[in-house]
């Protein structure tokens, strides 16, 4: 089997098969500037030069432009600027130009200024053309991930100058702002981590096709794609940390994956031994994570966050009154009638 190197944008070389190229191409891990070589080439090549048959149809991926909708040069998502508030609970604002647009989940926003009109809409708005029927499947997929049927598209309306329009974040921890273009076009994420994105951008369902993450990864079969060429954010619990994967393997508690770029295999492998599994507080299975990619991770799942709640909280509610040890907190329950 033919063996091609390539060369990422921090000029490290990768090996690959001549049967894995396609999909390198297709997840945008190797683009038409890639510098890849092979045997029988006397020099380093532009992929679009020395694979011309994986690039004939790119001009046609990914999603369709917007009509009428101010788009940078090559791109078909809206250019949206913002910038991020906060520590803990942050905000992202969001900056329009006339006519541009943003979309987020139903209930994410947190102000806005004038001239922003907003619309709920069943569908990401990147298949404007797409019958009644398309928008329910569509409908229903998200559904299936748990979010609410409907997205709210924030545009623009006026006629000049720039206005803002906000989104927070759902519990304590961190907005991580991704450039799609950046990360090769598309990220997989956790179903109830994406925030908000530039129009043009395809929020659709990925169904994970191994039965050990289906079965044991805690988002089950289903995680979130999110595809395009605009700015996304998504939203994860306590600290962030960013990791690029270059051929190594990194194990992760399944609750602390929030996302991971195209080149990047997903499964679960089981946590040890028995003994290991059963009595070491981490868990029976890791999600495992292996190839060419960023991947993001967080401190504080929410489910974590809800589990400490719930244990600590008072009784009536289901868990304990311990650790409230003031006098005035008993004081306070006799007064209750507890």
């Amino acid at each position: 089997m033919k063996q091609w190197h390539y060369a990422d944008a921090n000029k490290q070389q990768h090996q690959t098969t001549e049967e894995e190229l396609p999909a390198l191409v297709s997840h945008g891990v190797i683009t038409p500037t890639t510098m890849v070589w092979s045997a029988g080439l006397t020099n380093w090549q532009p992929a679009d030069q020395a694979l011309p048959d994986l690039f004939r149809d790119t001009q046609t991926s990914g999603p369709p432009p917007i009509p009428g909708a101010p788009v940078a040069s090559g791109r078909t998502s809206h250019e949206v600027d913002y910038e991020i508030f906060g520590d803990d609970m942050q905000i992202v604002e969001v900056e329009l130009d006339p006519r541009e647009t943003v979309i987020g989940e139903a209930g994410a926003m947190n102000y806005m200024e004038e001239d922003i009109a907003f619309e709920s809409k069943m569908g990401d708005g990147t298949k404007p053309d797409e019958g009644l029927m398309g928008k329910l499947l569509g409908a229903g997929k998200r559904m299936i991930t748990g979010e609410s049927i409907f997205m709210t598209h924030f545009t623009h309306a006026g006629p000049a100058g720039k206005r803002r329009v906000a989104f927070a974040a759902p519990y304590p921890g961190k907005i991580i702002p991704v450039d799609l273009s950046v990360v090769g076009g598309e990220l997989i994420c956790q179903k109830d981590s994406f925030l908000c994105a530039a129009l043009g951008t395809e929020v659709s369902i990925a169904f994970n096709r191994r039965l050990g993450a289906g079965f044991f990864g805690g988002e089950g079969f289903i995680l979130q794609r999110l595809r395009g060429d605009g700015m996304a954010f998504v939203h994860a619990g306590g600290t962030v940390v960013k990791r690029e994967l270059k051929g190594e393997t990194l194990r992760v508690d399944t609750g602390c994956l929030v996302g991971f770029s195209p080149g990047v295999e997903y499964d679960i492998e089981r946590a040890g031994n028995l003994k290991s599994m059963f009595f070491g507080g981490e868990g029976l299975f890791l999600a495992t994570l292996r190839g060419h990619g960023t991947v993001y991770l967080q401190s504080l799942p929410f489910s974590r966050m809800a589990d400490r709640i719930i244990k600590h909280a008072p009784s009536r509610i289901g868990g304990s009154s311990q650790g409230e040890g003031s006098v005035l907190g008993g004081i306070g329950r006799l007064l209750d009638g507890d």
